[in-house]
């Protein structure tokens, strides 16, 4: 291309001087003034600008606890922000109480619904078993929760057997069939291995 025929208006660049006392430099590097006011800066040359920023602390001035409110508030950009899950959680429970029955087949494992299990028990933070359809109906049936041990669940089949047994309900057609189903759920249990 051609060199233009028309004169050159734009202004002439202004070369900006070090801030530095006694230095005659081009202040190219700017650097902020103080803490409380980072939108105002100084400039310096190359050699000025790398003596001020070994010597600048942003925390100068300031006690320890505000220095720790500062290092907190910079993990989210120094936005606010409001409890996510642990407040929704626990007013979830109370919220939610009468329809655990409608949400016993689901699965909480991390605990986003409600800080209890739906048998409502307080959750401690373990790591829970993952408890199958079936198993979640044997425990029902022994009326155990998910956090039971092998040793709960036999002292609890025991309790049932005695309690159900055909002699000692006089041969209760009624006793008969939930003792049944006792046997059934514990044997569930033994076989998969739960506890």
């Amino acid at each position: 291309m051609p060199p233009s025929k028309l004169k050159d208006f734009s202004p002439a660049r202004a070369v900006r001087a070090c801030d530095h006392p006694e230095c005659d430099g081009e202040g190219k590097f700017r650097a902020p003034k103080s803490p409380s006011d980072l939108n105002t800066y100084y400039w310096f040359c190359l050699d000025h600008v790398r003596a001020y920023n070994a010597t600048w602390n942003y925390f100068e001035g300031m006690s320890q606890a505000e220095i720790e409110r500062f290092q907190k508030s910079a993990v989210t950009w120094h936005r606010p922000t409001w409890p996510f899950v642990s407040d929704l959680r626990n007013d979830g429970v109370r919220h939610f109480a009468p329809q655990r029955d409608f949400f016993a087949g689901f699965r909480d494992d991390f605990g986003v619904l409600w800080s209890e299990g739906a048998d409502g028990a307080a959750d401690d933070g373990s790591p829970r078993k993952r408890v199958t359809p079936e198993e979640r109906r044997a425990l029902a049936e022994l009326n155990l929760d998910s956090n039971t041990d092998l040793q709960q669940i036999k002292d609890r089949y025991k309790e049932l057997v005695k309690k159900f047994h055909p002699d000692a309900n006089g041969g209760s057609k009624k006793a008969e069939e939930r003792l049944k189903a006792v046997n059934r759920a514990y044997g569930c249990l033994l076989s998969s291995g739960y506890a």
